[in-house]
């Protein structure tokens, strides 16, 4: 029997495109190639060098405007390509980023920048570039709010833990006794011990709420050899700390004025519905995307924060869920030939984003909701690390629909969701035909 073909229709990045333009990003300078027709009716390539300045690059826009260039690709090289991309498109260009490691592992051509420059030229016109994903302008500020609050918040953990090394030092032992060192008790004992009172009672007797009851633990543990030179090193991590922590706030009121702004725009050409299904509308928009967000078991409004910095509002950038899944690297590569199909590694991806979900799962692993069930599910057959990337995923999947429709709000399916959907009787007929297989003879009543 004849088999159909498969219609597989282009995306708007694989069209074939006549005036094109490829730039080969370096540190100073960037080699520029561009590809437009002769009058022979050959297809020609121009090269040359642009220096990496504003100025340099703002009059390379200029030029190819007038030369009426649709397509420019920039190599992702480093964070050099940040220049190109950026004045490039506020000139009105359309710009695409690409992953030098997507387009070069050609083996037997020779590697110069002016070859790389061409090549890049070549397979922009054809199409053959997937380009990565570039969020608007008022996302990538964000981005930078978030992933510099993501780094600091690692460095006070980080002068946590020295500043635990010291008292170790010391002979302090109060964090065998404390939960963590960032309490209220714990730091009128350190700032005790930085002033100079060094008699273990009167340090435990600074103890606060359930920390009274554990006054004689606290006293052994702050029995030490706490001298003036640790005191030295203890008011420097403090203050370290605290300036962190000061940062810390500022950026995260910085975050959430941002997607105040941020909130209208997203939401600028939702239909107002007036009565029936529209009362469910606006009764939506009182809630802002955090909040809809946090509905999600394991969803904070801080990881909420993070996963939009991410990946923005707009989620016309990934038709599909699926996309969005890919894109994170939250899914297995698909890897066939013949008959043979197997998964191949899932990738590196956005470590913020799978930082973020990941997080979330764990939290959601916990809960007795569906994705928690989903986890304890899959961890039996599958393991713990498979398990909380699945749990990532669907985390993604429900983001995205909620993204994709605002006045989408998430309903948990229950714990219960799959032992609700068991086909009774054809479980029924898988254990009557096991009995049977093993020489019974079974007789089903209904019970009372």
């Amino acid at each position: 029997m004849k088999q159909e073909p498969e219609e597989i229709p282009d995306t708007e990045h694989e069209l074939v495109l006549e005036r094109v333009c490829a730039i080969d990003v370096a540190k100073d300078s960037g080699k520029v190639c561009v590809r437009v027709s002769s009058r022979a009716g050959r297809r020609v390539s121009k090269v040359w060098d642009v220096p990496a300045r504003s100025g340099a690059v703002a009059e390379l826009a200029e030029h190819l405007l007038a030369e009426g260039i649709e397509k420019v690709t920039v190599e992702s090289t480093s964070d050099y390509w940040r220049i190109w991309f950026y004045v490039l498109e506020a000139a009105g260009l359309s710009v695409q980023l690409v992953n030098a490691r997507d387009v070069k592992n050609v083996p037997g051509r020779p590697k110069t920048d002016k070859l790389d420059a061409v090549w890049l030229a070549k397979l922009t016109e054809k199409g053959l570039l997937r380009p990565s994903f570039v969020p608007p302008a008022p996302v990538r500020e964000l981005r930078d709010y978030t992933r510099l609050r993501i780094d600091l918040t690692r460095e006070r953990s980080r002068y946590w833990q020295r500043l635990e090394k010291l008292l170790e030092d010391a002979l302090i032992k109060v964090s065998a006794v404390a939960s963590t060192l960032d309490t209220v008790s714990v730091r009128d004992m350190l700032e005790a011990l930085i002033a100079g009172e060094r008699d273990p009672r009167r340090l435990a007797g600074l103890a606060r709420g359930r920390m009274k009851p554990k006054y004689g633990a606290l006293v052994e543990a702050l029995t030490g050899r706490f001298d003036d030179h640790h005191a030295e090193l203890t008011r420097m991590m403090l203050d370290q700390i605290d300036a962190l922590a000061t940062q810390i706030g500022t950026l995260t009121t910085r975050v959430d004025e941002l997607l105040t702004v941020m909130e209208p725009q997203a939401r600028a050409d939702e239909p107002d519905t007036p009565g029936g299904a529209g009362a469910v509308a606006d009764g939506a928009r009182e809630s802002t995307t955090i909040e809809r967000l946090d509905e999600i078991p394991g969803i904070s409004p801080g990881l909420a924060q993070i996963i939009l910095a991410e990946i923005g509002l707009d989620m016309s950038r990934f038709p599909t869920a699926a996309h969005l899944v890919s894109w994170a690297k939250l899914c297995p590569r698909t890897i066939q030939s013949g008959a043979i199909q197997r998964g191949g590694k899932t990738g590196r991806g956005n470590p913020y984003l799978k930082g973020a979900l990941g997080e979330a799962a764990a939290a959601a692993a916990k809960t007795n909701t569906f994705l928690g069930e989903r986890y304890r599910r899959i961890v039996k057959r599958r393991g713990k690390l498979k398990a909380l990337v699945a749990v990532a995923r669907s985390i993604l999947v429900i983001i995205w629909n909620m993204l994709n429709d605002p006045t989408a709000r998430y309903a948990d399916l229950g714990a219960d969701y799959h032992a609700t959907r068991i086909n009774t009787e054809r479980r029924t007929r898988t254990y009557v035909t096991q009995l049977m297989a093993m020489g019974y003879r079974v007789t089903l009543e209904p019970a009372a």
